[in-house]
This record gives structure tokens, sequence and C-alpha cells, in this order.
């Protein structure tokens, strides 16, 4: 029982080592093909499609029910979706809406802004954390915070002369 579980017979691992090797440059040509926005992730929609590649991937490896050709299809399918919802919400407002968030401001000024971090579902604490990362000691260093519509933080600091900050917070969602 436990030699099968470290190894049951050659013909599995020729079989990873072969199938394997074809699935990743299958996947690399589908990945140079698409172009450089199917990894972007921009948005929450992205980062869903990369972690279904990689699990598909990773399914191709290890499942002997599954031939190389079902999953370059499943690449290309997973390729193919993620390319024609990216084309439709640059064209359309509306499927833009529906498949990716707005970034929100959760600090303006030092101030926190606890409306929007309850909205976003943060804490505090975790805001600070990202501010602690960021190499700034206290809020009042912070010109801005942003959660970003791919769930990243940006952080803004105040420009080194006690000036205000020079971003344009017209430019992002309601700060409440």
């Amino acid at each position: 029982m436990i030699e099968n579980m470290l190894f049951q017979d050659w013909s599995g691992i020729i079989r990873t080592i072969l199938v394997g090797t074809l699935a990743y440059a299958g996947l690399v040509a589908f990945l140079r093909i698409s172009g450089k926005r199917t990894l972007a992730k921009l948005n929450a929609f992205d980062l869903v499609v990369t972690v279904a590649l990689g699990s598909t991937l990773a399914t191709i490896l290890l499942s002997e029910s599954v031939a190389l050709a079902e999953g370059l299809t499943a690449f290309a399918l997973l390729i193919g979706l993620q390319y024609l919802v990216a084309k439709s919400s640059v064209g359309s407002g509306r499927i833009a809406r529906l498949v990716r968030s707005e970034p929100r401001l959760v600090m303006h000024k030092g101030e926190i802004l606890h409306d929007a971090l309850r909205r976003e579902r943060v804490t505090e604490e975790e805001l600070l954390s990202v501010i602690r990362n960021n190499g700034s000691a206290a809020p009042e260093e912070i010109a801005a915070v942003v959660l970003e519509s791919d769930g990243s933080f940006s952080v803004i600091p105040k420009p080194q002369d006690g000036s205000a900050a020079d971003f344009a917070s017209a430019d992002l969602p309601s700060r409440g």
C-alpha cells in the first residue's frame, strides 16, 4: 500500500513527462497568441481565468482520464472566453460594469474612510498593514490609499514638501 503512494509504474511517469511537456508548450503558445491581456490580472475575472488555466494544466498533468486534446481545448476555451469578455467590456460600458469592479478610495489625506472600508470588507488593521508594508509609519504620511479593481492597494504618499497631494480624487469613485 505505501509503495503505491510512492511509485505506481513507469507508464504514469512517462505520461506525465510527455503530456506535461506538450500541455505546457500548448499553453505557452495559446498565451503568446492571445496577448498580454490574458494574464494581466486587471480585475477579479482575469484572476479567475489565470487560476483556471493553472488548475487545467494540473489536471492535464495528473489525471489520466483527461487527454491532451481535451486539455488543450480547455485552454483554448478559457482564453477565448476571456478574450470575448475583455473585448466586450472595452466596447460596452454595461458589460464592463458587470465584469469588473471600480477602484475605491479608502483613505484620503490621512483620514480613513470607514464607510468605504466597510463596503469593501476591509478592516482598519488590514489598511494599516498595507500602509506599513508600503514603508510608511503613519496614516498622516499618506495622501491616499486606493483599493484597486484587482484587489491590490495603491498607497500614494504625501509629497515631501508638505503640500497637498497632486492626485485627482475626481477620477476615483466617491470617497464614502
